[in-house]
């Protein structure tokens, strides 16, 4: 940076704070102050300190919304959330349409701030999973709790802590505190701070709000039919998941898709007496588990014919993997298991390929309700985790013509009390594609600009994952309407999403804002 430069970014910046300074109570300048000891101001983290004190002030609002139950299965609970953000949004001068779908609605909040400018997507999603009240230790999922971590142990504390001492390690608790509701309040909070320095955003912005994402959103595809033109951006930036365990800036340049299979094996029409009809009748569970095991060999790759074609990890591509910092030992630590599968060489190149997991399998009663029965079916829930060289019907037709193979007549509706006199082995199949992969070059021009900075802001290399494994459903925007999309996680990887106690770190809040006053502050040509 040349000395001109250098000039006129103090000024800028200089300039900006005394306006900030003077909008700001006074107790807030003390604090303020206080973080300003050795700290450069010009530095490329000037923001660094308005976020904490912006971002303090905007807890308040953060547990209102958190307040407002989200069940993405519960329509009147959505529409609650849907009026809490367009509010919002409509303050900040965003222009909002709701865009109808046979399912539930997307909100598009456009903001034009220069008709000459590009404009930059932001998506995110403001749905829950659904919850077990009897497994979170506190009164309620929507009654938001600040824990810090004492003896091994989340205990609760009083909010008041916060402004009086500020710890980043401390966790707000409640439902879609991570997942997705932290991330929209962290964006809230940037636009807030750049009207209070009087700083615009140097592209125009298009909000698009996703309020069934944890239901695979089955009306975004129609939506993207429909309103091809309200949609659409230069680019799509993901607001979304986890960063990288190491806790460095992060940019996620593509996720895997998913489907679900439900297999249903059958025995005899009602449970039977494993006394008087062990040895005699089949079980179903054990024939399920026969069919699953034979899919998969001992280390874990998937045995069905055809299931990885069209994958190869070039040089190219194993050296952005390799610049990943390795999370496998982390990994295994965290989740205390002893070894791993085999399908790639470490944890990243496995995500590269689709996979094959049993999400769940019920059959007969366990428990305290055990039975002496033979059970009359046994099922199990599938999900297919797709990659962009994935065939989403391919595979789910090659699992199905492997499971011929083993002997069994394939229906998809439970069979007649005929056919089951009639055939010996008989499986049910049903299968759903949710949505497929996408993937933006690491070495694009987005990758690049976003790449850029992150560097800028944090001074240190952002991690660069060519491929995350959870789903996101956005591969429409990117397959159909052809807008490159690039992720930029913000939360705390051990979050606890979908799981009792989820929870978003003070820290990772903080920093979520940081960053999107640095992208929101930067040209993108």
């Amino acid at each position: 940076m040349g000395e001109k430069q250098k000039s006129t970014l103090k000024v800028e910046y200089g300039y900006n704070l005394f306006i900030y300074l003077k909008k700001t109570k006074m107790k807030y300048i003390i604090f303020f102050l206080a973080l300003l000891i050795n700290f450069n101001l010009l530095s490329q983290r000037t923001y660094q300190n308005i976020s904490k004190i912006e971002g303090i002030k905007s807890l308040t609002e953060f547990k209102e919304f958190l307040s407002i139950p989200n069940d993405g299965k519960d329509k009147q609970e959505i529409y609650r959330n849907i009026d809490w953000a367009k509010s919002r949004l409509s303050k900040l001068g965003f222009d909002n349409k709701l865009l109808e779908t046979s399912f539930l609605p997307l909100l598009v909040s456009e903001k034009i701030v220069n008709p000459e400018l590009p404009t930059i997507g932001f998506y995110m999603h403001l749905d829950g999973q659904s919850v077990d009240l009897s497994k979170w230790d506190q009164e309620s999922p929507w009654i938001p709790v600040l824990k810090k971590k004492i003896d091994g142990n989340w205990e609760e504390v009083e909010w008041s802590l916060i402004p009086s001492k500020l710890d980043n390690e401390l966790r707000i608790f409640a439902r879609s505190s991570s997942d997705d509701k932290g991330p929209f309040l962290m964006f809230l909070t940037a636009l807030r701070i750049l009207d209070k320095i009087n700083q615009k955003p140097k592209f125009n912005l298009k909000v698009i709000l996703d309020f069934e994402e944890e239901t695979s959103s089955p009306g975004l595809p129609e939506a993207v039919d429909k309103y091809q033109q309200e949609l659409m951006a230069d680019m799509l930036l993901i607001l979304d998941g986890p960063g990288h365990f190491s806790g460095k800036p992060t940019l996620v340049f593509g996720n895997r898709g998913i489907s679900s299979i439900t297999l249903t094996t059958f025995g005899p029409i009602t449970p039977q007496h494993s006394g008087h009809y062990g040895n005699y009748i089949p079980n179903p569970a054990l024939r399920l588990t026969k069919v699953l095991s034979s899919m998969k060999s001992d280390d874990g790759k998937v045995l069905i014919p055809g299931f990885y074609d069209g994958i190869f990890l070039d040089n190219k591509t194993k050296k952005i993997l390799n610049r990943i910092p390795s999370e496998d030992q982390a990994i295994k630590y965290r989740t205390k298991i002893n070894s791993v599968d085999k399908v790639g060489e470490n944890y990243q190149e496995s995500i590269q390929y689709p996979s094959l997991n049993i999400r769940g399998l019920k059959s007969g009663w366990v428990g305290d309700q055990t039975r002496t029965i033979i059970p009359s079916e046994a099922t199990a829930e599938i999900d297919i985790r797709l990659v962009l060289e994935s065939d989403p019907k391919k595979l789910i037709n090659s699992v199905k013509e492997h499971i011929k193979l083993q002997g069994y007549t394939v229906l998809d509706y439970p069979p007649s009390d005929e056919q089951r006199l009639k055939y010996e082995k008989i499986i049910q199949m049903n299968y759903k594609i949710s949505y497929s992969a996408f993937r933006t070059p690491v070495d694009s021009k987005e990758g690049k600009w976003l790449e850029k900075i992150l560097k800028k802001t944090y001074n240190e290399i952002p991690v660069l994952i060519r491929t995350q494994g959870g789903s996101v459903p956005i591969s429409p925007f990117v397959n159909k309407l052809g807008i490159p999309a690039v992720g930029v996680p913000t939360v705390n990887l051990d979050n606890n999403q979908h799981s009792p106690n989820e929870n978003l770190r003070l820290g990772n809040y903080f920093q979520g804002i940081e960053t999107f006053i640095s992208i929101l502050i930067e040209s993108y040509k």
